[in-house]
């Protein structure tokens, strides 16, 4: 296994340079997705370059490190540079490097080291980097154009709109640039971005940032179904990786959507819903199941026997109702009453301490991947906003759209190249 100690070796090696000395294998796994080599162990480095970004269909990491950012580089060449060196960084560091040529320990006493060293002695831990672009870094609050991409804004990243029950933060929400850290160890997703951000120092500012443990979905079918705060299984009927089909028509974006700099990559829509935990835990088991649509220990749809069971929303039980209730949860949801609407989720729990009520401040960081959310999310959230009962015990307090650009094809490649050139 190759760690981040054993970069200090290659201390002054370019970043070409570096993958030519070993770094490639691990970096360069040909697709992109991370699908090849996630789940042969927690330890394992992620593919970084290829035609997608990893962190999207790769299998789901336990632990989450997301960050937005503000960008105040003075024009478009300091933010090209930027991205430039981000990318050069995001590889080392996802193939279980130092973020810099330097490293932690390798350079010079009276220099500050070009990484932060929390993760040294640390192998990879399936660390993915995944960048994406806020609609105001295409054009600001203001209307301006700073870095004269307003023409490339594609039309699906477009704002989302105000949606019934919304308790937004301006502060938590928005953003110019995401990254979005997944790894199997929480010290690695910190120490990436806490990288990231020494480097872009100047250039951007931290508008928010959130971390997340227990992953919400599986995006493989090589893993369980994981369970939210609320115990219920979450992301059953999940896109997976192994859906090549149906992510073609739902998860990557092409030329023919209208923005050709796209082609091969997605949209992400991320909100930070806070769960009322305490008013769900007095709820008795039999609503609670009601509210979702599923059993809570099997997971199974109501009326149906096993978690991956195709609900039927025409049964009728004894009492002449509906097995499954017109408002639960799943059935609002579903495809079937959304346009044939389907997401690919890959969302994490949190806890961030407790309010001023002692109650806790805990729920759901919701990622979502698409190919449009004009056509995917928006009508599914517009359905629960409208009559999901689960809005009782939940709040939506952050919320934002990301276009996240196709994937590196090499060292000579940046993250966003084919917005900028």
């Amino acid at each position: 296994m190759v760690t981040r100690r054993t970069a200090i070796t290659l201390a002054g090696v370019g970043a070409a340079g570096l993958a030519g000395a070993g770094a490639m294998a691990l970096i360069d796994g040909g697709t992109g997705d991370g699908t090849a080599n996630a789940l042969s162990g927690a330890a394992d480095a992620v593919a970084f370059f290829g035609p997608h970004q990893a962190g999207i269909v790769t299998p789901a990491q336990d632990r989450l490190h997301f960050a937005a950012f503000d960008v105040i580089a003075k024009d478009r060449a300091e933010l090209i540079e930027l991205l430039r060196e981000w990318t050069a960084a995001a590889a080392r560091l996802t193939a279980g490097h130092d973020a810099g040529h330097f490293g932690a320990v390798g350079g010079i006493p009276e220099a500050p080291p070009d990484d932060t060293g929390e993760a040294l002695g640390l192998p990879a831990s399936g660390l993915t980097l995944t960048i994406g672009f806020g609609p105001t870094l295409f054009r600001d609050a203001d209307g301006r154009d700073r870095f004269g991409i307003a023409d490339k804004r594609p039309a699906a990243l477009a704002d989302l709109p105000a949606f019934r029950g919304d308790a937004l933060r301006p502060e938590i929400s928005g953003g110019d640039i995401c990254i979005q850290a997944c790894a199997n160890d929480p010290q690695v997703a910190v120490h990436a971005i806490r990288n990231l951000a020494r480097i872009g120092f100047g250039r951007v500012t931290m508008r928010y940032s959130q971390l997340g443990f227990g992953r919400t979905s599986s995006t493989s079918r090589a893993q369980a179904t994981p369970r939210n705060l609320m115990g219920f299984k979450d992301g059953t009927a999940n896109l997976k990786a192994e859906d090549t089909e149906l992510l073609k028509e739902h998860l990557w974006a092409d030329a023919p959507d209208g923005a050709a700099w796209m082609t091969g990559g997605s949209y992400l829509v991320t909100r930070r819903i806070r769960m009322l935990i305490e008013t769900w835990d007095r709820t008795s088991l039999g609503e609670q199941e009601a509210i979702i649509g599923r059993d809570k220990g099997e997971g199974a749809p109501l009326g149906k026997a096993k978690e991956f069971d195709e609900p039927d929303f025409t049964a009728v039980g004894k009492d002449g109702e509906k097995v499954m209730p017109m408002e639960a949860h799943v059935r609002l949801a579903h495809p079937d009453f959304n346009g044939n609407a389907r997401l690919l989720r890959r969302g994490y729990n949190f806890v961030d301490g407790s309010d001023s009520l002692g109650r806790l401040d805990a729920g759901l960081f919701f990622m979502a991947y698409q190919r449009d959310p004009r056509k995917q999310f928006v009508p599914v959230q517009r359905s629960l906003a409208k009559a999901d009962i689960l809005n009782e015990y939940i709040r939506h307090v952050s919320s934002a759209v990301w276009a996240i650009p196709p994937g590196v094809s090499g060292p000579e490649d940046f993250w966003g190249r084919t917005l900028f050139t």
